[in-house]
C-alpha cells in the first residue's frame, strides 16, 4: 500500500502542472522524510475530491457524464412515447393477421388474385351458382367430341368460373358444362387407330421455353402450367389459339420432401385437411380455361401424397365437383381415379437425354398399340424433349399411331357405388 501511494503521488506530480496549492502541505506519510514537499495521505484524498468536484479534467469527466445522462434521457423519453403510441392504437385486427401469416412464405404469385382478366373475374361474381355436381351430371366427355377438325380453344366462360377471395375458381356451368368439354381439342369420335396423348410440364416458369413449346410441340400435346408461374395470360392465349389443351400442376408432397421440395403452397400429408383444401383452392386459381390437373410439378410426382389414399381421393372428389380432369403421373400407379382421368403409361423424360427420350416415345407406340391408347407424361419442357417429340410426332401416323388431345384417351371415375348414389 505503501508503494501504490508513492506511485499515485508520483502520478499526481507529474499531471499537475502548474502545481497545486497541496504541494506545500507537509508530507505525512512513512516516507516522508524522503518526499518533505508532497501532501500526506489525507490531504491528497481531499485533493482527489477537490479534482473531482472543480478541477480541469474534472470538468471534462462531468461533461461526459452530462452527455451520456441526456443521451439515455432521450431514449428512454423515445421509449416511453412509442409505447403509448402503440397502446393507443391498439392490436391489429385478427383477420388482417392471419393473411399476413398466411402469405410470409415466399410466393411468386400474388395470393389475393389470378391471371384472369379483370372482365372475366367480374362476370363471375356477377353469373348464378349452379347446382351441385353429381357423378351423372358429368357426361362422358368423349360423347361431346367434335366429328370434324379442331380450331382453337375457346376463352374462359365467366359462367363456369367461381369468384373468390383468391380468384376464379373453375365451376360447373348452370346447363351441366365441364370445363373438359368446354376447353378440350376436339377430336374425331370415329378415328379407330391407336392413340397417344402427351402432356409436357413446367410451362410458364421460363417464358422463352415456354413460347417455343406452344410453337414447336403438336397442336394435340397438353401443356401444364406451374401454380406459381407469373403473367401466364399471353402464353395461355398462344396455346389456345393453336388449339393446345391447358392443365395446371399440382404440387403434392413428393419422395424425398423436404429436400424434394414443391413450394410453398405444396400439399403436405402433414397439413390439417383445411389448410390442404386451402391450397387447393390456391392452386386452382391461378389459371383459367383449363382442362384439369395432373399431379406432378417438374420431377415431383407427388409419391409421398399419394400414399394417404384419402388425401389423393379428397384433391380429386374436389376436382370431379369442378367439372375437372385428373391425371395421376405415375406409372406405377394403383389407386383408383375418383375423377374423369388418367395414369401415365410412360415418363418420357426419364431421363431427359436424347437417347432416353426415344426409347421412352418408342416405348409409349408399344403400349398404344397393345391397349388402344397410351399416356405419356414430362415433367419439364427442355430444349431436348421438344426436339425429340417433334422429330419422332412427323412420322408417327405412318407406322399406324394418331396423336389425340389428352380429353381423347380418359376413363370414367371409379367411385364405389354405395358412395355414387349417396352423391
Amino acid at each position: 500500500m505503501p508503494s501504490l501511494l508513492r506511485i499515485l503521488s508520483k502520478r499526481e506530480i507529474v499531471a499537475d502542472d502548474p502545481p497545486r496549492k497541496a504541494e506545500n502541505l507537509p508530507w505525512t506519510g512513512p516516507d516522508a522524510h524522503q518526499h518533505p514537499g508532497l501532501p500526506g495521505e489525507g490531504e491528497r484524498t481531499e485533493t482527489m475530491r477537490e479534482a473531482v468536484a472543480g478541477g480541469p479534467e474534472a470538468g471534462e469527466w462531468n461533461n461526459g457524464w452530462t452527455w451520456l445522462r441526456r443521451f439515455w434521457g432521450l431514449v428512454l423519453t423515445a421509449t416511453l412515447l412509442g409505447l403509448g403510441t402503440l397502446a393507443y392504437l391498439g392490436p391489429p385486427p385478427q383477420e388482417a393477421s392471419l393473411e399476413a401469416n398466411r402469405d410470409a412464405t415466399p410466393r411468386p404469385p400474388s395470393d389475393a388474385a389470378s391471371d384472369a382478366p379483370a372482365a372475366i373475374v367480374a362476370a363471375a361474381q356477377a353469373a348464378p351458382a349452379p347446382p351441385a355436381a353429381t357423378l351423372t351430371d358429368l357426361q362422358d366427355p368423349a360423347s361431346q367430341q367434335s366429328q370434324g377438325p379442331s380450331g382453337p380453344i375457346p376463352p374462359p366462360d365467366p359462367q363456369m368460373l367461381e369468384a373468390t377471395r383468391l380468384g376464379a375458381l373453375p365451376r360447373v356451368a348452370p346447363d351441366g358444362r365441364t370445363s373438359i368439354r368446354a376447353y378440350g381439342r376436339a377430336f374425331p369420335r370415329a378415328e379407330k387407330r391407336p392413340r397417344i396423348a402427351i402432356v409436357v410440364g413446367g410451362l410458364g416458369l421460363n417464358a422463352a421455353l415456354s413460347d417455343e413449346a406452344i410453337r414447336r410441340l403438336p397442336p394435340t400435346t397438353g401443356l401444364a402450367f406451374s401454380p406459381y408461374a407469373q403473367n401466364l395470360q399471353p402464353l395461355l392465349n398462344r396455346a389456345r389459339a393453336r388449339g393446345m389443351e391447358a392443365l395446371v400442376a399440382l404440387p403434392l408432397e413428393p419422395a424425398g420432401y423436404p429436400s424434394n421440395d414443391p413450394g410453398p403452397r405444396a400439399l403436405l400429408t402433414t397439413l390439417p385437411a383445411a389448410e390442404n383444401a386451402e391450397r387447393l383452392r390456391w392452386v386452382l386459381t391461378r389459371l383459367q380455361g383449363y382442362v384439369g390437373a395432373v399431379g406432378a410439378l417438374g420431377g415431383m410426382r407427388g409419391e409421398r401424397f399419394a400414399q394417404a389414399p384419402e388425401l389423393l381421393a379428397g384433391v380429386q372428389d374436389v376436382l370431379r365437383d369442378r367439372g375437372l380432369l385428373y391425371l395421376d403421373p405415375r406409372p406405377e400407379a394403383t389407386n383408383g381415379n375418383r375423377a374423369w382421368g388418367r395414369t401415365a403409361d410412360v415418363v418420357i423424360d426419364e431421363p431427359a437425354t436424347r437417347e432416353g427420350v426415344e426409347r421412352r416415345l418408342q416405348e409409349l407406340e408399344r403400349v398404344a398399340k397393345e391397349w388402344g391408347s397410351a399416356l405419356g407424361v414430362a415433367g419439364d419442357a427442355s430444349p431436348v424433349l421438344l426436339d425429340r417429340i417433334t422429330s419422332w410426332a412427323t412420322g408417327l401416323e405412318q407406322r399406324g399411331i394418331v396423336l389425340a388431345p389428352v380429353t381423347a384417351i380418359l376413363r370414367r371415375p371409379e367411385i364405389p357405388q354405395k358412395e355414387s348414389a349417396a352423391r
